[in-house]
């Protein structure tokens, strides 16, 4: 049987960066990914997302950043990016395989993905959050009779026209969908929180302390928040039209959902056709529940990115590694942990 010094599943960026660390450092180590092609959860993404909508996309480790112009789609331009950074470094991506739990067989971890088993003495999860939608449950939800969308799987506004249309959630998904729906079709914004805009400038300053922030939460075993739930909204120039058509002007979350309404608990109803529900993503991580990672307080507890209550795991893209700039950092850290977990190992082993 072969036994693999380390296994990541996931091929995004957190999991790119992590395999040319650990090539680097000699570690024995396969990449596992999902997908039938290079890309990660970008080659899912809208198309009407645009370079200039994601602010470009950080440069992964011993490469350029990714070429592209403002109006190129970012589900085509990281992609390519993505899959030529696998061929310029050899990095050992082995795909579709859908990796459907991990489990401990005396010291030693085995990866299962249907027939397929892989073992090794140590893991990095890199699966992201994008094969998680979440939708939260209201009442009347399944007696809603139009159609629903998550960001997921978010159609083009083609699909809105004509649809009068509740968008529900305070993120940056849903003021940039916002921002195309509220052009084709009216357009009710629902959100728990009242939004909080961001007035001043998004210095790298203000980016690392809003990680920090999103960091303090799982090393503390909660579960992660997302960053821009510290960071506040802006809108861009794109977004403008939608603003001046009232589109920003946000309403609290309604109570139930009728056949064609939403009714909030003062009893009050908005018709609406249609719902796109911007209601983000929670960690792909239940190929790791036999691992018994995660603790009393909901979350999996990390002292960097490994995960406290198995030092054989490490999660990047997870939490505050959830951004490409974070992504890099994470998988640098992570062979880095894992290497120093190896040697333990062995000095123990030889001791």
């Amino acid at each position: 049987m072969e036994v693999l010094d380390s296994l990541v599943i996931g091929a995004g960026q957190a999991g790119l960066s992590t395999s040319y660390h650990l090539q680097r450092r000699g570690v024995d180590h396969v990449v596992l990914d999902a997908d039938e092609a290079p890309g990660g959860a970008w080659q899912h993404r809208w198309d009407s997302l645009r370079m200039r909508d994601v602010h470009g996309v950080a440069a992964l480790p011993d490469a350029v950043a990714p070429v592209a112009g403002d109006d190129e789609r970012a589900n085509t331009a990281v992609p390519a990016y993505f899959a030529a950074y696998e061929r310029d470094h050899d990095l050992p991506v082995v795909r579709p395989v859908a990796v459907g739990r991990v489990r401990d067989d005396d010291g030693l971890l085995v990866v299962e993905a249907g027939d397929r088993t892989w073992t090794t003495r140590t893991l990095v999860n890199a699966t992201g959050t994008w094969t998680r939608p979440f939708v939260p449950h209201y009442p009347g939800l399944e007696r809603f009779a139009g159609p629903q969308w998550h960001t997921a799987d978010y159609p083009g506004t083609e699909a809105f026209r004509g649809l009068r249309t509740l968008v529900v959630g305070g993120g940056a998904s849903a003021v940039q969908l916002l921002g195309e729906v509220a052009l084709v079709t009216d357009t009710v914004w629902v959100t728990r929180r009242p939004p909080v805009w961001r007035t001043d400038e998004f210095t790298p300053e203000v980016g690392r302390a809003a990680v920090a922030l999103v960091a303090d939460r799982v090393s503390r075993g909660l579960p992660p928040a997302s960053v821009v739930s510290v960071t506040g909204l802006a809108l861009r120039e794109q977004e403008r039209a939608a603003h001046a058509l009232g589109a920003y002007e946000r309403r609290p979350m309604f109570a139930s959902l009728e056949s064609g309404a939403a009714r909030w608990a003062d009893g009050t109803t908005e018709p609406v056709d249609a719902i796109l529900w911007a209601t983000g993503f929670r960690p792909a991580v239940g190929h790791l529940v036999p691992l018994h990672l995660r603790g009393r307080l909901g979350g999996i507890r990390l002292d960097g990115t490994t995960a406290v209550a198995d030092p054989r795991v490490q999660l990047v893209g997870y939490g505050p590694s959830a951004s490409t700039i974070g992504a890099n950092r994470a998988g640098r850290v992570a062979a880095r942990a894992v290497a120093s977990w190896l040697s333990r190992h062995r000095e123990a082993v030889t001791a």
